[in-house]
């Protein structure tokens, strides 16, 4: 993966996240957007090398384990509050839970799409 790519991937997970959770729940916290970086920083390798279902598994894995370290560390050791998911049924620590690991592999099938996108773009730029 080019320098460009890892830039292009990461600048696109860091907007992208926080516009989402802007979108779904009306708020969000800048921890997300880092959070968004990484997760499409580690997950493009992935979508742009492999095809098949279980890309989009790897990928909502990617983004749940990202989710409940963030959450370790904002909601747990630094007591932010981002959010919490212990009232949801089959949660773990109230950092991730079930419903959200599917949201998360039905949304993998458009990151996979976007990651393309991404490739293409950064072989065609002269950057």
């Amino acid at each position: 993966m080019e320098k460009r790519e890892k830039i292009a991937a990461f600048a696109t997970g860091f907007a992208g996240y926080p516009l989402l959770e802007m979108l779904w729940r009306g708020r969000t916290h800048w921890s997300m957007a880092l959070a968004g970086g990484l997760s499409l920083l580690f997950a493009y390798p992935i979508c742009t090398k492999k095809s098949g279902r279980m890309v989009c598994c790897k990928i909502a894995g990617i983004i749940t384990a990202i989710e409940l370290v963030f959450g370790i560390i904002f909601n747990i050791i630094l007591r932010k509050n981002v959010w919490d998911y212990s009232g949801m049924r089959f949660n773990l620590w109230g950092q991730i839970c079930l419903p959200y690991c599917l949201l998360w592999l039905l949304l993998a099938f458009p990151v996979k799409a976007l990651c393309c996108g991404l490739k293409k773009i950064c072989k065609e730029a002269s950057w």
